[in-house]
């Protein structure tokens, strides 16, 4: 069974929206878009350097970083920082996904994202109650997940286990 050809949707809104900001959308760049639309990753800009470098060689690692802050200024690549979990390392999507929502491990650092209507019922409540207009929404939970937290509390329970220490005496002053 053969899967069926990406629709060339996306790519032209994305020649649309570079072309409206004066861009061209040049190999280099798709290559970019490419990869952080179709890897299943967040990744960040070195592991996107290195994988576009197996994809054109001749690529290097100015013209990665420049394309992406090209790419998040332009609107097309969204800049993430998933709670932090890497430092001040960030991380990168189109912003061709539907919106959605980051679900991070706290522990192990694992990224899920979460679609569907809960977000967009949480997107008409804030419009309505603050007659707001929504324009972008990101949003990160972070919290445990079902393995880290059998970790978590196995480790509670030993820590529990652990003889108590004797109080420390302190001599009178």
């Amino acid at each position: 069974m053969s899967s069926a050809a990406p629709s060339a949707e996306p790519r032209n809104k994305t020649r649309e929206s570079l072309k409206h900001h004066g861009v061209r959308l040049t190999r280099q760049r798709q290559i970019l878009l490419d990869l952080i639309d179709n890897s299943g990753e967040h990744l960040d800009a070195e592991r996107l350097f290195q994988l576009a470098k197996l994809k054109d060689p001749k690529l290097n690692r100015v013209t990665v970083y420049r394309t992406l802050k090209m790419l998040k200024e332009s609107g097309l690549v969204d800049e993430l920082d998933l709670m932090h979990q890497a430092g001040d390392q960030h991380f990168y999507e189109t912003r061709l996904k539907q919106e959605h929502a980051h679900i991070i491990c706290l522990r192990c650092g694992r990224v899920e994202e979460f679609f569907g209507e809960p977000l967009q019922k949480l997107r008409r409540q804030v419009e309505s109650h603050f007659g707001f207009q929504i324009m972008l929404a990101r949003t990160e939970i972070g919290g445990y997940c079902a393995h880290c937290q059998a970790l978590r509390a196995q480790e509670m329970r030993e820590v529990a286990e652990q003889p108590a220490l004797p109080p420390v005496r302190r001599k009178p002053l």
